[in-house]
């Protein structure tokens, strides 16, 4: 009876915990690439519910039906060889299950990384998205602009993220976007994205870099088109020019809040170019590591 009680108690315990959990961001998608990985993560969660359901059902059934008996001390099993067919299915449906997996993420994989079909005439809106410890620094080369953590975009226009590091590796995350990419200081890698819905996104560094990782997330706002316009047009007559002393003051190690600048830190700090792009950034990274030096490297 106390069994009894202590299994319905964890029953609605955890019962109760999932009912006021919130939907899970990567199931909600609200753009063309974010839909696509959704429908696969789907697919591969009702494929394990099969097998998980159907190996317990097999274990079920031959727990039960091969379960210990009484025999008499002389009764010998009958000699059985092995089944071909039983082979077969057990060799053959995970071949199957794993070669059907593979063609679909093949598959998704050339659409998430390329501009979504349904924008391909459109012109992409570019953003270089540069990470440090432990913030987010947004250009709009073309709008001429820059934010620190936080990042507006248009509705219904593919986005383009120029994506690297003046510090550790992160790794760009918008789950209701798409997957994310990761941001490295030595290249540059591009995430293309877009999205359908007017709205406010979560955004954040999705690969751990040190004590201030938890704080490393952005703000989101997507609106249409005309709203972006407006926006931009408001942050060229109100926010103040982004100098190389004040970009170089962002890139210490700190936790800051938002910020909007006129100009971008391309103009006097361009991103690296391929895998060499190191020596663009090497005055960055000095003054990046120089208040992070320990007693035992100056020695």
């Amino acid at each position: 009876m106390k069994k009894k009680g202590a299994l319905l108690t964890i029953f609605f315990t955890i019962t109760t915990l999932l009912i006021g959990c919130e939907p899970l961001l990567v199931l909600d998608p609200k753009g063309p690439q974010a839909e696509t990985q959704a429908k696969d993560i789907m697919i591969s969660i009702l494929i394990m519910s099969f097998i998980v359901i159907t190996v317990f059902a097999m274990l079920s059934f031959m727990v039960i039906k091969y379960r210990a008996s009484k025999q008499s001390s002389d009764y010998e099993p009958p000699h059985i060889e092995g089944s071909i067919r039983v082979e077969a299915i057990c060799i053959g449906i995970p071949v199957l299950i794993v070669t059907f997996l593979s063609i679909l993420s093949v598959q998704s994989n050339y659409k998430v990384e390329a501009t979504p079909e349904k924008y391909k005439d459109k012109e992409p809106l570019v953003i270089y998205a540069a990470t440090s410890n432990w913030k987010w620094h947004f250009s709009y080369p073309e709008e001429n602009i820059e934010t620190v953590n936080y990042l507006y975009i248009p509705v219904g226009r593919p986005l383009e993220f120029k994506l690297y590091s003046y510090g550790p590796i992160t790794s760009f995350w918008i789950p209701q976007l798409g997957g994310q990419k990761y941001a490295m200081a030595d290249m540059v890698n591009t995430l293309h994205l877009a999205t359908d819905v007017s709205g406010e996104y979560m955004g954040r560094n999705a690969s751990f870099s040190g004590k201030g990782f938890a704080e490393n997330t952005f703000n989101v706002t997507a609106m249409t088109q005309d709203k972006f316009e407006d926006w931009i047009d408001d942050v060229k007559n109100t926010a103040e020019p982004l100098t190389e002393e004040k970009f170089n003051e962002l890139l210490k190690p700190a936790i800051v809040g938002q910020s909007t600048f006129t100009g971008t830190h391309l103009d006097f700090l361009p991103p690296p170019e391929g895998h060499h792009g190191s020596n663009k950034l090497e005055h960055a990274n000095k003054d990046t590591h120089s208040d992070t030096v320990t007693s035992d490297d100056k020695h």
